[in-house]
């Protein structure tokens, strides 16, 4: 598995693997409806791309292929937008090479904190990279109240 930058004809890719991360791994954690709610089918690649059009840096884990099979996103300021690992490789180490990523380019950029909006799954995860929970959140999605959890991880100088 190689970590590389996010490219323009990955979007579609990205688009597959959140629609998939979502119901494969969340079913764990949350209910159909939710499930549905959160990714009813995935998302155009226009609206990846875009995302990756405006600052955010976006790593992407590529299997020998050069086909993404994970990603995590990093915003200027501190913020991990989305992080998703295709079922097929969720606990094979490759969200913990992706990460270990975008906490290298945050220490390069200076940044003193990151947080997250973590899932359940996602929760587990990051709690062992170190963060902390600050708070238990109720949202809506399309009328259909999820949770996730505000988190925290202090940057050592």
């Amino acid at each position: 598995m190689q970590i590389r930058e996010f490219r323009p004809d990955d979007a579609a890719a990205l688009a597959q693997i959140f629609h998939a991360a979502v119901h494969g791994i969340g079913a764990r954690d949350y209910s159909p409806e939710q499930l549905k709610a959160w990714s009813p089918e995935p998302a155009p690649a226009e609206v990846w791309s875009s995302r990756a059009a405006d600052g955010r840096h976006v790593f992407v884990a590529a299997d020998a292929g050069n086909q993404p099979q994970a990603f995590i996103e990093l915003e200027m300021d501190g913020h991990i937008d989305c992080f998703y690992c295709h079922p097929q490789v969720a606990g094979t180490g490759t969200g913990a090479a992706l990460y270990e990523r975008l906490e290298a380019e945050a220490r390069s950029l200076g940044l003193r904190s990151l947080y997250v909006e973590a899932s359940e799954a996602a929760r587990r995860f990051f709690l062992r990279q170190g963060f902390t929970i600050e708070t238990r959140r109720e949202i809506e999605r399309r009328g259909v109240v999820l949770h996730n959890y505000r988190m925290t991880k202090t940057l050592a100088g």
